[in-house]
Order: C-alpha cells, then structure tokens, then sequence
C-alpha cells in the first residue's frame, strides 16, 4: 500500500497546468520512471528550482485552484507517482487530472480557500510534513513547533480507488 504523506512541496499558485508538469516534449519516453528527471521542469515560480534537493524530497504537493489544467495525459500524473508524490491538495482541479490521478492510486484532494490557506501557513517552515489517512478523510500537517488536522471530502468511490491502488487493482477485486 502506498504511504500518503511526507515533506511537503509548497507550489502558491493558480492554473498550474500538465506542461508545467512535465513538458510534452518528453511524452515519448518508452516508461514512466524515464520521466522522473523532469517533473516541474518548466514550472516558473519565484524561488523554486525544479532541480533542487526540496522536490526531489517532498511527498506531498500543496497548490491552489484549477491544478491540472491543460491537455489531459496520465504523464501528469505518473511523473508524481515516480517521484513518490501520492498526493496533490488544491482548491480545484482540472477534471481529467483529477481522475488520472485517482485511476492511478493516488490521491487529489480539494479543499476549501480557509483550509488550504491554513495549509499555506506553514509553508514557511523547513520542516513541514503532511500525513494524509485515506480511512479516515484526514490531513494531519505539522511544522514550525505546531501541528493541525483538517478534514477533508472524499467520495466513496474515489476513496476506493485510492485504497485498491489504482483503477486496474480496483477492477481486478471486483470483475
């Protein structure tokens, strides 16, 4: 079973899209490891650097709304999936990304303005970390010297999903 939580990535902005993600000129990689070198590559942030020591130790991505827009490609997701990310928190997400992710085992959970940014205030902590129970639909986030936990929605299917693996673990227990 996959672990959900770890060091936490901290991307403060909108409309993040699967370019940004991992760029289309390495969809042609024959496997999804290949794409592992090159997650957040374009990924145009101040003070972030898509290939520095915070990303390839974080496990947990935090973003705001519409994550995941643009062409849809499983790419998107996979590229978080060989970089041990099993969990992207947003406001939103875009709704191809979205599924893709929980067809892939992994979890995109939303969340409201008020407890995303509550999420946001710890983003200035080194040593943040996030720990996500899928049973129980809760965040547990802790850093700084403090610690919360949030509650989060998620319905039964997508929460089965998740619990199995993955779409393909899903239907092979049910078909």
């Amino acid at each position: 079973m996959k672990t959900f939580g770890g060091p936490a990535l901290f991307l403060d902005r909108s409309d993040i899209n699967t370019d940004e993600i991992i760029p289309a000129k390495y969809l042609t990689e024959i496997t999804k490891e290949d794409l592992k070198p090159y997650i957040l590559e374009d990924l145009k942030l101040p003070g972030f650097d898509p290939k520095g020591e915070k990303i390839r130790a974080s496990r947990v991505v935090v973003s705001r709304s519409n994550f995941g827009c643009g062409s849809s490609r499983e790419h998107a997701p996979w590229v978080f999936e060989v970089n041990d990310i099993n969990v992207v928190i947003a406001e939103s997400f875009a709704r191809i990304f979205r599924q893709n992710m929980f067809n892939c085992g992994m979890a995109a959970l939303e969340l409201p303005k008020e407890k995303l940014d509550l999420l946001f205030g710890y983003a200035g902590f080194a040593d943040t970390a996030i720990a996500v129970d899928i049973e129980s639909q809760k965040i547990m986030v802790k850093g700084g010297g403090k610690e919360e936990s949030i509650s989060f929605e998620l319905s039964p299917f997508d929460k089965a999903l998740v619990l199995a693996g993955g779409w393909v673990d899903y239907a092979d227990s049910k078909y």
